[in-house]
């Protein structure tokens, strides 16, 4: 029983299929190891064992009847803190949503619900998802999987703590800038970003709607592709019969490959001649107006959000982490002209982006450029906090600015990972590309 904890949520969901596992069992099994870790309440904002067990129950009496709702139908998850979760406070990292309790369900969550999986909780998370960090003295930081005196990433830093700590199959986050892929690479994940406007953000407490995304943080590729497929109520991509034999990839030579930290550098050399070994065409490809889009995200993220949280914000401020105060309050630099005029520049250089990669299979960057930071020094040093989040989302970020789906792969390396970016929409094409990819990493 206690592989169950280890195990990736498809081969979970496949021990229930053959009757090999009890949902019920496998929930109680959840349940006890989080109440019996050390580092329970630095993961879990809340665990909603009453409403999990009676999930599992129901997800036992389906597969004894033969009548399974997903291949996931049983399996227990966890759900970063700015899901609503009906009855069950919500609060997304904040002091300032202290109390706060949804009357319904995010539509994500129905979905994952109706498809059979177990909610176990809500996980910890970046104030208001706003630092690729994970850093939170209002309410908890999550450690590194690999470095306890580390941070975990974020914003879904707690999310990836409960898969990488064995307190859960697997977790939803959400991506702004980077918020899924920085804490997986981190903890050794793999995470999947979505589209911005495929997953439904209905009853997701949002930071800068025109970005925000929902993904899983989870064990595999597979893993990944289910979990899109529940949070959507659809069908899972075919991962079947998948190689990299002449595909071809882009390693994308601009920004994103300065200042790399020689372990990620080496990583991601590493990995880039495992794909080659498999059979991948890699060729570098530089594309300049990339130089333009980055200093873009200064303007459209702060302005967004601090556009829809000004009033709460400025209501109680002493109630915020001031690194987060201040992150917010950059929005109060640019005017309307200004968050115009940029978004029309960044559409005219997303264009051009998918025109100078339409020849490609996906585009490779080492995910993170940095390894986790240790949390005593963001703590004493706000130059250095300041820094080491804006270099922990830069790469990541072109993904979210670009808008396309990406992906991140453990390397074998630890906290170092290969992302792997496609067109909007694409993400059933990047998961087979990923299933392949991972293979040829192991």
């Amino acid at each position: 029983m206690q592989d169950w904890l280890t195990m990736t949520a498809a081969d979970l969901g496949r021990g229930i299929d053959e009757g090999q596992i009890d949902p019920v069992n496998l929930c109680k099994t959840y349940l006890d190891a989080i109440d019996a870790h050390p580092l329970r309440d630095r993961i879990y904002a809340r665990v909603t064992a009453d409403r999990a067990m009676s999930e599992a129950r129901a997800a036992s009496a389906r597969a004894k009847a033969r009548q399974r709702l997903s291949p996931l139908d049983g399996v227990p998850i966890s759900w970063k803190d700015l899901f609503d979760t009906a009855g069950t406070v919500t609060e997304a990292g904040s002091m300032l949503l202290k109390g706060r309790i949804p009357d319904a369900d995010a539509r994500v969550l129905k979905n994952a619900t109706a498809m059979g999986l177990v909610c176990l909780g809500k996980t910890h998370m970046s104030e208001l998802a706003f630092s690729g960090l994970g850093h939170n003295p209002s309410t908890a930081t999550p450690p590194c999987v690999n470095d306890m005196g580390a941070v975990s990433g974020g914003s879904s830093s707690g999310a990836a703590a409960s898969v990488a700590f064995g307190l859960a199959a697997a977790a939803i986050g959400s991506d702004t800038g980077g918020s899924v892929r920085i804490p997986s690479v981190w903890n050794d994940l793999v995470g999947l970003k979505t589209t911005a406007g495929r997953v439904s953000l209905d009853g997701v407490v949002p930071l800068a709607m025109k970005f925000d995304t929902v993904g899983p943080l989870c064990r595999s590729v597979e893993d990944a592709g289910l979990l899109l497929a529940a949070l959507e109520g659809t069908k899972p991509a075919d991962l079947e019969s998948v190689d990299l034999e002449g595909r071809r990839i882009a390693i994308l030579r601009t920004v994103a490959m300065e200042e790399l930290a020689d372990v990620p550098a080496a990583a991601f050399k590493g990995a880039v001649e495992k794909l080659k070994d498999a059979g991948a065409v890699v060729e570098d490809i530089h594309f300049a107006p990339l130089e333009d889009a980055m200093p873009l995200s200064g303007c459209l993220f702060t302005a967004e959000a601090y556009g829809l949280w000004r009033d709460v914000i400025e209501a109680n401020p002493d109630a915020m982490y001031a690194e987060i105060l201040e992150r917010f309050r950059l929005g109060k630099g640019h005017s309307g002209p200004d968050y115009v005029a940029a978004w029309a520049k960044l559409e005219g250089i997303r264009k051009l982006y998918l025109e100078a990669t339409a020849g490609y299979d996906t585009v490779i960057l080492p995910t993170a450029p940095i390894l986790p930071p240790k949390l005593e020094r963001l703590e004493e040093d706000h130059d250095y906090y300041v820094s080491a989040n804006l270099l922990a989302l830069r790469n990541t970020r072109i993904g979210n600015l670009m808008g396309l789906c990406a992906m991140t792969l453990p390397t074998g390396t630890a906290s170092c990972g290969l992302m792997m970016m496609a067109d909007p929409g694409c993400e059933e094409r990047l998961l087979r590309l990923a299933a392949a990819a991972e293979e040829a990493l192991a």
